[in-house]
């Protein structure tokens, strides 16, 4: 299986941002952004990796037209950004703790230090790519 890459040669992701928040110290967060996870297109595959507070859930979906997944992921009530992967830095991340924020940030090869929230990162990906 390879990445599903577009003209310039990059792998597509679509990263989605839900309000759901089942523990109680994620109601801090915005709501309609309290947790977030990514597809990753792969061929006519979509592999969601979904970092959750106990455990990750990997699982894979079909590619079902241009913007299938997209859409469907709308329809259910989340917020969903079409990214391109860029390579990252080639230097270790900050640290910080596990959360669904820096599992994506890594999956996008992203290292802002200034990215702590769901809706932070919703933030950068929209104003400051």
């Amino acid at each position: 299986m390879t990445p599903a890459r577009n003209a310039q040669g990059e792998t597509e992701a679509l990263v989605i941002f839900g309000g759901r928040a089942e523990l109680k110290w994620l109601r801090f967060l915005k709501p309609g952004f309290r947790h977030c996870f990514v597809a990753l297109r792969r061929d006519d595959t979509w592999l969601i990796y979904n970092p959750l507070s106990h455990q990750t859930e990997i699982d894979a979906h079909p590619c079902t037209g241009e913007d299938g997944l997209a859409q469907w992921f709308w329809s259910q009530g989340f917020t969903v950004i079409p990214w391109t992967i860029h390579p990252a830095p080639r230097r270790a991340a900050p640290w910080r703790p596990y959360t669904c924020v820096e599992a994506v940030k890594r999956v996008l090869g992203i290292h802002s230090k200034k990215v702590f929230t769901p809706f932070q990162l919703y933030n950068f990906l929209i104003f400051d790519k």
